[in-house]
Parts: structure tokens; sequence; C-alpha cells
């Protein structure tokens, strides 16, 4: 029996298509959390049929109405799409750690992840700042609604950030130094890392986190109930991904691009060019 949704509502499936949603984890909406092994949208084992989900490559999906979110009629569908991956994995952690009117905000990366950061973070009412390596991303930083750019590897400009943020979202997908970022956390300061999964190179320096009470945490997506209240506040603030909509026949090209940061934030594939 269907509840939450009618025909005609516009309806979305985020990472998540089932859980056990009897385990701690899952009895505290973190779905994503599941002890007993959460089933992704895309490439997860089919608890219920042979083979694996295929998320946006289905032609067509069954999933119990616990696990789609009822997307606001106000935003753009395609510039919604991201907001189901990129916008609930910064949002998460901004929630988690209490992000709210004048908090101080950094966001280490300018890509897929760390615009939506800036746009939410902004959104909540925090002062941001853009972490970047590059001096050319200054104005679309701004453009997103960031306060301060940063340039990371100024020694003058990251001496001058010590000490002055709240939470920092680390976006950045490879491999890097946290070091010089921890040094910019307040006392009881949190860096996430939402970007990068394996072992941290150079080894991370305990004195700086001791002194200050500094963390280094991780955070994945996030729950069915957090997806809502996300796509609401979307709706509510006029959100959505920046993206640039493309064909299925162009999937090398774009997989090209990406590769070399050549894209403003993400792609969204146009699924009806299947059809040619």
């Amino acid at each position: 029996e269907i509840i939450k949704f009618k025909v005609g509502d516009l309806a979305a499936v985020g990472c998540l298509v089932d859980s056990c949603r009897t385990c701690s984890s899952c009895k505290e909406d973190l779905e994503q959390y599941c002890l007993n092994g959460a089933t992704g949208t895309y490439n997860a084992k089919d608890p219920y049929l042979e083979g694996r989900t295929y998320g946006g490559y289905s032609q067509k999906v069954v999933v119990d109405e616990h696990f789609v979110l009822s997307v606001p009629e106000n935003l753009d569908l395609a510039g919604v799409a991201p907001l189901l991956c990129a916008g609930i994995t910064t949002w998460s952690p901004l929630r988690h750690w209490n992000v709210k009117e004048g908090s101080r905000v950094a966001v280490v990366g300018l890509g897929g992840l760390g615009h939506m950061a800036i746009k939410l973070a902004k959104g909540l009412g925090a002062k941001v700042t853009l972490f970047s390596r590059s001096p050319g991303k200054e104005q679309d930083a701004l453009a997103l609604g960031a306060d301060k750019v940063v340039i990371s590897t100024d020694d003058k400009q990251m001496a001058n950030a010590k000490g002055q943020f709240d939470v920092i979202i680390d976006t950045v997908p490879y491999v890097h130094d946290l070091n010089p970022y921890v040094q910019t956390l307040a006392v009881n300061g949190t860096l996430v890392l939402v970007g990068y999964l394996g072992p941290l190179e150079p080894m991370l320096n305990s004195v700086p986190m001791i002194l200050g009470r500094k963390s280094v945490a991780g955070s994945l997506i996030g729950g069915i109930a957090e997806t809502q209240e996300m796509l609401d506040f979307c709706g509510k603030h006029n959100i959505t991904s920046d993206i640039e909509i493309i064909k299925m026949q162009e999937i090398n090209e774009a997989y090209e691009r990406m590769l070399k940061s050549d894209v403003r934030y993400r792609f969204v594939i146009d699924m009806a060019s299947m059809k040619g």
C-alpha cells in the first residue's frame, strides 16, 4: 500500500534503495550506516533478485516508498539529480556538526561536492571560505556564495587563516596533506572528509589536535529523512546543482573532461538520448 505518494507526484530515488530497517543505525534514520549493509542504488547486489542494481541506467525500478523522496515542484529536475548524491554528501556533515547562522565554514576543493557545500553552508547562514590551490577559481567561488577564497599553496594566506574555522568540509577525492588544514581549525573544530577514501599521507600530526581539541572525521551521504530535509531546504531556498546536460553518446568525452576538471559542476545524462 502506497501512502506517501500519488500518481503525478515528483519523486526521486537517491543513493539507497534498501536497508535492514531494524538495526540501531536504521532506527536512527542513518540507513547509510546500516549495520547489516544498505543496498546502493547502483552496482549493489540486489537482495531480492539476481544480479546488480542499475540505478539511473534502469528502464524502470521498484522501490519501497520508504526510500523514495519527494521533490519540490519549483526546482529544475535536472539540477535536482546531483542533490541526491553531492548535495546530501555535503548537507549531512553540515547538519551533524550543527552549522548555523554565523558558523565559520571552510570548503576544500571546488568541484561537484565543493560547489554544493558552498551553496548549502551559505544557505544555512554560515560565513564560507573556499580553500583552493588555483587562484583562477576565486570568481566562481564568490559567485556561488563564498565570502572569501584562501589559496592553500600560499603560506602567508594559510598562516592568516590559522584557528579560524568551526567546520571544514574536505571534498578532495585524492590523497593530500591534511595537516595545513587542521591548523586552520578553531578550538573544538572538525575537519570532515567526504571525498577521499584511503590511508592518509603524510601522517596526521596529533599535536594541534590535542592542543586545540580538534577532530578529523568522515561522513557518508545521508539517511532518507535527512535527504528529504535537504531537498525541502533546497526547495525553500531555490538551490540546485550547477549542471551541464549531455547525451548518452557524449559520455566518453565527458569522462575525459571530468578528469581535466573541465565541468561546472556536474554532468547530467539525458536518458532520452538512449532512444537514438
